[in-house]
């Protein structure tokens, strides 16, 4: 059986576990649904960065919500499962590493793309914004948000002795990356110099990407103009190029930290 065939089974069989856990399923899957369902009925009024407040702010928890299922959970689920050797017994058997990780990940991941597909119909029911201006970009911004987190849970559970006290790792991290990324507040309202460190972090990236492909506008320029298939793709590329760094770093924290061994006894 081959790596990709073997990640697909365990991925189903953590999908299966997921929707048996009433805490998994609520954080993971219907506590970002909730929160963006209270903020698609709420008539904010007004316009942030060209577009009105709440087209913003909906496509800025397009990216926001990727914190749940493919970071917090995952950091948990990968701590808990090596503290209780699981991890270990999968070692043992024909699955490799890449796989066993790997399927986990694709788990997440899954459940990820699904909410954002419910957010998109969500948004086109109760906002009447219509289907995603460029789908294969939204959903390249969803797999490579999500290849970000999955790797950077992956080196946060190694440094975490239980998978709870990984989930509570996880919280300094988001607090620095979505309270320093344009998920809400657009940047153009920001000093300058304190615009350039954000540009850099990862989860700038990451929104920027999915709010282009969602809105198809220069939302970032002073016109706000409509972009065509080309120029959305140029103008998403500065970011794509600054998240693919991100993941080569996450990859590098996972290699460097995630432990096989249980950290107790």
């Amino acid at each position: 059986m081959t790596d990709m065939a073997q990640a697909v089974r365990l991925a189903r069989v953590d999908l299966t576990l997921v929707f048996r856990n009433r805490t998994a399923l609520v954080n993971a899957v219907l506590l970002p649904l909730l929160i963006a369902g209270a903020l698609a009925s709420t008539d904010i009024g007004g316009g942030t960065a060209g577009i009105p407040a709440t087209q913003y702010l909906m496509t800025g928890m397009m990216a926001f919500i990727l914190i749940f299922a493919t970071f917090m959970n995952l950091a948990g689920f990968y701590a808990g499962r090596r503290e209780e050797l699981v991890l270990k017994r999968l070692l043992g058997g024909p699955t490799s590493k890449a796989a066993i990780l790997g399927g986990s990940a694709l788990g997440a991941t899954v459940v990820y793309v699904g909410q954002v597909v419910i957010l998109c119909a969500l948004m086109a029911a109760v906002m009447g914004t219509g289907a995603p201006a460029d789908i294969p970009l939204l959903l390249l911004g969803a797999l490579l948000g999500a290849a970000f987190f999955s790797l950077l849970a992956m080196a946060v559970s190694g440094l975490s002795s239980t998978g709870e006290m990984a989930q509570i790792a996880t919280l300094p991290v988001v607090l620095l990356l979505v309270g320093g990324s344009p998920v809400m507040v657009p940047q153009e309202i920001l000093p300058q110099a304190l615009r350039t460190v954000i540009e850099f972090l990862p989860m700038t990236p990451i929104v920027e990407i999915m709010r282009t492909a969602y809105l198809g506008l220069d939302y970032i320029g002073a016109g706000h103009e409509p972009l065509g298939l080309l120029d959305r793709w140029a103008a998403a590329l500065p970011s794509l190029g600054i998240l693919a760094a991100w993941i080569a770093v996450a990859a590098l924290l996972a290699r460097a930290f995630f432990r096989w061994d249980p950290r107790r006894g």
